[in-house]
C-alpha cells in the first residue's frame, strides 16, 4: 500500500477522493467506486501502487498512437482496476475485479525497475494502458518522472475521466495520450459505463491546451453511437479541438456484458471516416476490422500517402524525416520523445 495523493481529509475520519471526476467520499474502511483505493481511519491509499498484473512491449501502433513516434515500440503497464463499468470492456479480467470485490492481484514493480525493462527491451516510451491508468496515478506518476529523466516518452491510454487537478498534475510529464471518446451523448455514459460525458470532454480540452499531444477512440457499437448525426456533433468537437487531431473510428465485436450486439459493420466505420473528414478533420482511421482500408496516413496539404500501415506494421514511403516528399509540409504529431516543442508546419501554424 501507499498513501494516495489526490484526496482530502473531511471529518469523522472521511475523506474526499478527486483524482477521477467521479469525486468518491469515501468512509472509513471503505473505497472509491474504482475499488482500488481505500479509507484506513482517515487515510486514503492506494492498492495498486506498484502491483503490475501486466507488462508487455506493443507497437506504439497498438495504442492506437499514428502520430506520435511512428515506427517505435512502448512498454505497456497495468494494475488492476478501473473506475467505469464499461459493458463492453475488452480487458474486465483486469480492469473489473476490484470494482465487484474480487482481489487485486499483480508483482511488486518498483518504479526504477520498469523504466530499466523499458530501456532493456529497446522501447521509445512507457505506455500506461490495459485499465484506465488514473487509478494507479501516483505509480504512473513516479514511473513517468523517472522515464523522462532517460529520455523515455510517456503515453496514458485513457477513457478521459481525470479531475482538473490530475490533468495538471499529469501533463507536465505525459507527451502523448489517446483517449476514448466513447459517444457523444450522456446517457450512453450513464448506462454503459457509470460515468458521464462532460468530464471526459473537459479533460480532452485540457490536454491539448497543456500541450499533450492527443488522438481519440470511439468504439462503434450498432444501434448505440453509430448514428450519422451523434458521429457528426462528436467530429465537430474534435475539429474544434484543432484538425491535427487523430480520430481513430474501432469496430465493436461482442464482449464481456454486451453480447446483444453484432459486430460493427465496416461500411458502418468508412462512413464514420467519411464523416470525420467532412467535418473538418485531417486524418480520420479505420480499426479493430481487416481489410476495410483507411489505415493510412496522408499528407494533409497535398494528398500523398506518407505512411502505409497493415495492422500493425507500418511503411513509411511518402517521408524525408517528417516532411512530406511531395509538397515538403510536415506530418502532424511528435516525433521526440519527451519535452519539446510541437512539430510547426513550415508556415509556422500549429498542425
Amino acid at each position: 500500500m501507499r498513501e494516495a495523493g489526490f484526496y482530502q481529509k473531511l471529518g469523522r475520519g472521511e475523506v474526499t477522493c478527486f483524482l477521477c471526476a467521479h469525486r468518491c467520499k469515501v468512509k472509513p474502511g471503505k473505497r472509491g467506486l474504482c475499488g482500488v483505493r481505500e479509507n484506513r481511519d482517515g487515510t486514503l491509499y492506494s492498492l495498486v501502487y506498484g502491483r503490475l498484473v501486466s507488462a508487455s512491449v506493443d507497437p506504439i501502433e497498438k495504442k492506437p498512437l499514428f502520430h506520435y513516434l511512428p515506427g517505435t515500440t512502448s512498454y505497456s503497464i497495468a494494475t488492476m482496476g478501473c473506475n467505469f463499468r464499461c459493458l463492453f470492456c475488452q480487458n474486465y479480467a483486469i480492469s473489473q475485479p476490484p470494482r465487484e470485490g474480487g482481489g487485486i492481484a499483480g508483482s511488486e514493480v518498483a518504479p526504477r525497475e520498469v523504466v530499466a525493462e523499458a530501456e532493456r527491451a529497446g522501447c521509445a516510451s512507457i505506455a500506461y494502458t490495459y485499465v484506465e491508468p488514473t487509478i494507479f496515478m501516483e505509480y504512473a506518476l513516479d514511473v513517468a518522472a523517472l522515464a523522462r529523466g532517460r529520455g523515455l516518452g510517456n503515453v496514458f491510454v485513457s477513457n478521459g475521466y481525470m479531475t482538473g487537478e490530475a490533468v495538471s498534475a499529469l501533463a507536465p510529464v505525459l507527451d502523448a495520450a489517446n483517449v476514448d471518446l466513447k459517444a457523444f451523448r450522456d446517457k450512453f455514459y450513464r448506462d454503459n459505463c457509470g460515468a458521464k460525458l462532460a468530464p471526459v470532454l473537459d479533460t480532452l480540452d485540457a490536454l491539448k491546451r497543456l500541450g499533450v499531444w492527443l488522438e481519440v477512440t470511439t468504439l462503434v457499437i450498432p444501434g448505440l453511437n453509430d448514428d450519422p448525426g451523434e458521429l457528426a456533433e462528436l467530429a465537430s468537437f474534435l475539429v474544434s479541438l484543432g484538425p491535427e487531431t487523430p480520430w481513430h473510428v474501432s469496430a465493436f465485436h461482442p464482449t464481456y456484458r454486451m453480447t446483444d450486439r453484432p459486430p460493427t459493420p465496416a461500411a458502418t466505420l468508412l462512413k464514420a471516416r467519411e464523416i470525420g473528414l467532412a467535418a473538418g478533420l485531417r486524418h480520420v482511421y479505420v480499426g479493430n476490422v481487416r481489410g476495410a482500408g483507411g489505415e493510412n496516413t496522408a499528407c494533409h496539404r497535398c494528398g500523398a500517402t506518407l505512411i502505409e500501415r497493415a495492422g500493425y506494421a507500418i511503411r513509411k514511403t511518402g517521408l524525408t524525416g517528417a516532411s512530406c516528399v511531395d509538397c515538403g509540409e510536415t506530418m502532424d504529431g511528435r516525433f521526440n520523445a519527451g519535452p519539446g516543442p510541437e512539430i510547426r508546419s513550415p508556415k509556422g501554424e500549429r498542425p
